[in-house]
């Protein structure tokens, strides 16, 4: 009994580890099922980038061959553009060869050579023309930034006494003005001028102008910002200065040269009517608009 006992045992300790056995290689054929597929993927994978690159590099070739080409036709072109004439060819007889070297010294040189020629020709000559007048445009834009640097060294006077004292300097004309909002325009020395807004808080406005029988715009102009105007017949440019901002309402003057290039050509004075001719002047009354239009200037 003890003999088929232990023969029982043995038999399930054998049946227990052959069991441990099917699952340890169960196991193993799964993960070797896994790499193979894992290692079929990852090759797939690489020869789709193969296929890929090959594709990519067949088409560079392509493109490089193409722009060869195409860098050898130009370069023909060039040279067969460029290229002297080819020398006469020997002749066995002296009346053939002198005619050959008359014909190829008669020979008319290749036209589309002097189209090129004459079209480099012309963009040079554009391109010194424009080199040209850069020059000049940079002198004049120089001369005039030099000219307004000093017209706006110490011009700009914040009140009546300010303006007189600028005035005895004998350079130019001043001439103040009221002006309500409206849309009718008013003489202030050498120009009609209109308040059309007014903006008291921010402390700036907005001008309609008459010069030279042009109406001209100038908005969000600030407090003590001066306005250059050029006109035609001034040496100088006429200057407009606001120097208080109220409501609907500001005041300022019109600085201008004291004569026009006419006036110096003929020795002539200028008559308009300067601030210092004025009684002395007080902080004004706001005066009512006036309703009829000015005469344009002549």
């Amino acid at each position: 009994m003890e003999e088929k006992h232990e023969e029982e045992f043995q038999d399930g300790e054998e049946l227990k580890r052959f069991s441990q056995l099917n699952h340890w290689l169960i196991g193993i054929a799964v993960a070797l099922f896994l790499a193979a597929g894992l290692a079929a993927g990852y090759g797939y994978r690489q020869q789709m980038m193969v296929g890929q690159l090959s594709s990519h590099e067949q088409e560079m070739n392509a493109t490089v061959s193409q722009l060869h080409s195409q860098l050898e036709a130009v370069t023909a072109k060039l040279n067969e553009l460029t290229a002297p004439p080819p020398a006469p060819e020997a002749a066995s007889g002296k009346s053939r060869g002198a005619a050959r070297t008359a014909g190829k010294r008669g020979a008319a040189p290749d036209p589309r050579l002097k189209k090129m020629e004459a079209r480099l020709d012309a963009q040079q000559k554009q391109l010194q023309e424009t080199q040209d007048e850069v020059s000049k445009t940079r002198a004049d834009l120089e001369g005039n930034l030099s000219s307004t640097r000093d017209e706006l060294s110490g011009t700009i006077a914040r009140n009546h006494d300010e303006l007189v004292t600028l005035e005895k300097r004998g350079e130019r004309s001043f001439f103040e003005f009221d002006l309500n909002r409206s849309k009718l325009f008013q003489r202030a020395g050498p120009l009609s001028i209109s308040l059309r807004k007014v903006d008291a808080k921010h402390k700036h406005f907005n001008l309609a102008l008459i010069v030279d029988d042009n109406e001209l715009e100038k908005k969000n102009v600030n407090l003590y910002e001066p306005v250059w105007i050029h006109r035609a017949d001034d040496p100088q440019p006429v200057q407009i200065v606001v120097n208080r901002i109220d409501r609907n309402h500001i005041h300022g003057y019109v600085s201008a040269p004291k004569y026009t290039n006419s006036d110096l050509a003929t020795n002539g004075a200028a008559k308009l009517t300067p601030v210092s001719a004025d009684t002395p002047h007080t902080d004004p009354v706001i005066p009512p608009q006036d309703k009829t239009p000015p005469p344009l200037p002549q």
